[in-house]
């Protein structure tokens, strides 16, 4: 028997409303969609620590604190891409973590000035599945026919990575693509203004830190030097992404966000450089000892036999 997801599409066509379909998944494990690949489950790690030797290692704890606040920023709480369009509700906690509700916003296949909305229901939650991440931040999985995703908890707000090609879902005559940054609606964030600003503040300080720890190792670090400049790009990568965030001129959430994101990542890469280091010192030092063994006595020589009468 065929294990294709039943698809049942309800839709009404308005001049200005968009188009609503429903894509009804059979089970809570969805299937993986063709060419997708999804990572076994791990089991949580314990937040790296960082070497007390170097300068990077004196900021990283504070600057995960600051980048990862954990799920409990997230969980049950209603997020809209773009703060916007949309909806993805997560909860759970540790390694049981599900979406609730989940709604793509796209544009028609066959007529692409037509809006559509894909709303994704099953018979049970659809489960996201904690994966390994070097960027510093918890990362999960989500299995969705068509359209599989992962994204990385942010302070009350996700980020889903840009998809090459966008998500199809053929029997909705509906395509999309949930990459960027799913958060609070964003007309509702005026309050937290000056909270903001300041997680954007901190934020930019330690990325000013750990530039200057990866600038003293740039010379001697292809991989540390490659960050230095890849940091160039960064102020204008986060302007495209964050752009089309409701209300991001006033406040720039999604742009504090982004900021975080990118500290704890730099953070977490000199974590790493800092862990190569110690172990290639250990390494030297395990050849110096054995190079250092005591040598094996060397025979005396045997005494003459004495001269017979």
């Amino acid at each position: 028997m065929s294990r294709l997801p039943l698809v049942f599409i309800c839709c009404s066509l308005f001049l200005v409303a968009p188009v609503q379909a429903q894509l009804a998944l059979p089970g809570a494990a969805p299937a993986t969609a063709a060419g997708g690949e999804v990572s076994a489950p791990k089991l949580k790690k314990e937040p790296r620590k960082a070497s007390s030797k170097t300068g990077a290692g004196k900021t990283s704890a504070r600057t995960a604190k600051l980048s990862a606040p954990g799920f409990d920023s997230i969980a049950d709480k209603p997020l809209m891409q773009n703060g916007e369009l949309g909806l993805l509700q997560i909860s759970g906690s540790g390694d049981s973590v599900q979406i609730d509700k989940l709604k793509l916003a796209g544009e028609g296949v066959s007529d692409p000035s037509q809006h559509c909305v894909v709303d994704i229901i099953g018979e049970a939650p659809i489960k996201a599945t904690r994966v390994d991440s070097p960027d510093g931040l918890e990362r999960f999985e989500v299995e969705v026919p068509a359209c599989p995703f992962s994204f990385d908890v942010l302070s009350g707000a996700i980020l889903v990575p840009s998809q090459i090609t966008a998500c199809v879902f053929k029997a909705a005559d509906c395509q999309t693509s949930p990459g960027g940054l799913w958060g609070p609606d964003g007309a509702s964030l005026q309050p937290e203004a000056d909270a903001i600003t300041k997680r954007r503040a901190q934020a930019e300080k330690m990325i000013g830190k750990a530039l200057q720890a990866l600038a003293e190792r740039a010379q001697g670090n292809s991989d540390a030097a490659r960050l230095l400049d890849d940091q160039k790009a960064f102020p204008g990568q986060r302007d495209d992404a964050c752009h089309a965030y409701q209300n991001e001129q006033a406040l720039g959430f999604c742009a504090a966000n982004l900021t975080e994101a990118r500290a704890a990542m730099l953070e977490a890469r000199l974590a790493g450089f800092s862990s190569a280091d110690a172990k290639e010192t250990q390494g030297g030092k395990s050849k110096r000892k054995t190079a250092h063994k005591k040598k094996p006595a060397e025979s005396a020589p045997a005494s003459a036999a004495p001269a017979q009468d």
